[in-house]
């Protein structure tokens, strides 16, 4: 069974800088994605960024140039670094985990740490 484990949400004020953890453990296939999700409330829940177990990213228009994701894979770890921080960028962020079982893609979710940043 696959775990994620997330750490570094909190208060910060505009223009300020994060950096969130998330820490997979558990059984995982060495073909797999992580990434970071958010959620604003009475939002749907987005994609933020992803980065493949080859290195490749992805990330959401709104957080190009101001959030960078990275990964130790001998860590099994994803990091986010947010800077520049917005109001708008206050959600729960979900940590995510994407692997192939045989022949299915399988996807794990973390708790969600909250990130609030005030203007």
């Amino acid at each position: 069974q696959v775990q994620l484990v997330e750490s570094g949400g909190g208060l910060v004020q505009a223009g300020g800088s994060l950096r969130l953890s998330c820490s997979a453990s558990g059984s995982i296939s060495k073909i797999n994605a992580m990434g970071w999700y958010r959620q604003a409330p009475g939002k749907q829940r987005e994609l933020v960024a992803t980065i493949g177990s080859g290195g490749n990213t992805n990330y959401a228009d709104s957080v190009k140039g101001r959030f960078t994701i990275s990964r130790d894979n001998a860590k099994n770890t994803v990091y986010l670094q947010m800077n520049s921080l917005k109001p708008e960028d206050t959600a729960v962020y979900y940590c995510n985990l994407g692997e192939l079982e045989n022949v299915r893609w399988v996807e794990h979710w973390g708790q969600g740490t909250q990130v609030t940043v005030s203007s």
